[in-house]
């Protein structure tokens, strides 16, 4: 959600931010209707303020003996009684207009994200690791995964596309890959574990701006509630609706859970294997702080989630997004990308944002500076810690054997309980 207040003393400015999202002028449209909202919330003030004023006035001319004074202030009560409904119900509707226009624009892109249109205007920073020389032609994991216990078929039985029903070796080792990332960002990296609900309200997916734009991307419950696309949304919504002291911050949650997504935007996308599923694990990293921390826990976060694909021996890469490839509520975004032999190409396998204080103000979160009597809106920042389903393809793809077995990262042998290997059922 954006200040009103910046886009009544720069309007010129914003509308230039906009442009940078490839979107068209609002700051007149918004001046207009803002303005529109404040003349009638100033008649709805003054109206009531003479209503209070004209009925005591009456009183007094009862008083003196002045009945002609009182029936015309009367009067004067009983159309402004008849009027202030009308100005209620009209500040509100204009209040929530403007409410909604300011809900549908996305966060404005800091000034070192660079420009573009799309995912061609993305700028690499730095690339990790050399993608193995294989002495034979890498298999693409849903080719010879199904071997490892990665069974498309049943899921899809039962569930449809976009499913897959882990079993045996390679259930395990995605539940290796699981705890040992959350292992890592809680005694590491200063994570405070959560076990966040799944299902949650409107106000919650509104709140980090998955609402009302992305409804059709999200799975809607017959009782009004949402399951959760990313523990982004619980975990941001702990602070909802609260003023906290600047004392507690930097606050770091991370929560492993699955994330249900419809997909709606991916038609055809990734249609095999097991890149993009209706649902999926992931651990999510959030941090909640001021602003003036914000800058290094964004840093912090990226290393945090680097830090799990270097101890898997996984090459990647770290691409700074463009304007035109971030998400609705970042202002600024990395994406880490993993090297998948089978495609021959980096795949994205984190986006860690910071979002200013966009998320904040439509949560109304918010802290107190120590020594201060005012409250601040507080920033927020959300990452992948990492995506388990494609965690488990990079390392499946990675660690492949010409014999169809796959070699398991030494890092997660204490979690295989003895097992170094994965070898065809």
């Amino acid at each position: 959600m954006h200040d009103i207040r910046l886009i009544r003393d720069d309007p010129t400015g914003f509308d230039a931010a906009l442009a940078r999202r490839g979107l068209e002028p609002l700051a007149a449209i918004i001046g207009a209707e803002d303005a529109r909202w404040r003349a009638v919330s100033t008649a709805l003030q003054e109206g009531l303020a003479r209503r209070n004023e004209a009925s005591k006035t009456i009183g007094q001319a009862m008083a003196k003996g002045d009945s002609a004074t009182a029936e015309a202030l009367k009067a004067e009560v009983a159309t402004l009684k008849a009027r202030l409904p009308e100005l209620e119900a009209e500040e509100r509707a204009l209040a929530q207009q403007v409410q909604d226009r300011l809900a549908a624009i996305p966060n404005l892109p800091a000034a070192d994200v660079p420009d573009g249109a799309d995912e061609a205007g993305n700028v690499e920073e730095q690339r990790r690791g050399d993608p193995r020389a294989f002495n034979f032609e890498p298999r693409d994991h849903a080719d010879f995964g199904p071997a490892l216990g990665l069974d498309f078929e049943a899921a899809a039985a039962m569930s449809g596309a976009r499913f897959a029903a882990l079993r045996g070796g390679v259930a395990r080792l995605h539940r290796a890959l699981a705890q040992f990332m959350l292992d890592t960002q809680t005694a590491r990296n200063g994570y405070e574990e959560v076990n966040p609900p799944l299902l949650v309200r409107d106000e919650a997916l509104f709140g980090t701006g998955q609402l009302p734009k992305f409804a059709d991307d999200l799975f809607h419950t017959t009782d009004g509630r949402w399951l959760i696309p990313t523990a982004e949304v619980s975990l941001t919504n702990l602070v909802r609706e609260q003023i906290l002291p600047e004392s507690v911050l930097p606050l770091r949650f991370t929560a492993l859970t699955p994330c249900f997504r419809s997909e709606a935007g991916a038609a055809g996308r990734d249609t095999r294997g097991f890149i993009r599923q209706h649902q999926f694990e992931k651990v999510e990293l959030v941090a909640i702080c001021t602003p003036e921390q914000a800058a290094a826990e964004h840093a912090h976060m990226v290393d945090s989630a680097q830090g799990i694909l270097e101890a898997l021996g996984l090459p990647y890469r770290r691409m700074l997004l463009c304007t035109g490839d971030m998400g609705f509520s970042a202002a600024r975004t990395y994406d880490l990308e993993v090297w998948l032999p089978s495609q021959g190409v980096y795949r994205e396998i984190s986006s860690i944002s910071t979002c200013g204080d966009f998320q904040a103000r439509r949560m109304n979160a918010r802290y107190r500076p120590d020594g201060e009597k005012g409250t601040r809106f507080l920033h927020t920042l959300n990452g992948s810690g990492l995506a388990v389903g494609r965690t488990l393809v990079a390392v499946l793809e990675n660690y492949q054997q010409a014999d169809g077995s796959v070699a398991i990262p030494p890092v997660l042998h204490p979690y295989m309980g003895g097992l170094t290997e994965l070898r065809p059922r």
